[in-house]
């Protein structure tokens, strides 16, 4: 799969105690995008952070967070990201989607490369 130079990067930002049918909304979300081809995901965990009711998430060293903040990031061309947002706000039930416009320096390996 080849990403445009001008592509979107699609990101969710999420607790990790959100679900969706019974497991992880961002194991749920990162699967469909899988499904959908979409180019590629990233879930990353917040050591600390709050939403829209403001109530404060972290992880302490002596204690352990059951809802820390989670962002998902996807990047696809602009056709594809649009075409997986109402699957994406059929999933979520709360939570802040953003979308940007990125460059896409360089995605997979060519064919003539050789491994470092």
């Amino acid at each position: 799969m080849e990403l445009p130079r001008e592509a979107v990067l699609l990101r969710i930002f999420l607790g990790e105690q959100d679900r969706w049918e019974g497991k992880p909304l961002y194991d749920a979300i990162v699967m469909r995008a899988r499904e959908e081809h979409l180019a590629g995901a990233t879930v990353l965990r917040g050591a600390m952070g709050y939403g829209h009711a403001t109530r404060l998430h972290r992880a302490n060293f002596l204690d352990i967070s059951e809802d820390l903040p989670v962002i998902i990031e996807i990047v696809d061309t602009e056709a594809k990201i649009n075409a997986f947002l109402p699957i994406l706000d059929s999933m979520m039930g709360s939570g802040l989607v953003t979308l940007e416009k990125v460059g896409v320096l360089q995605y997979g390996r060519s064919k003539n490369s050789t491994p470092r």
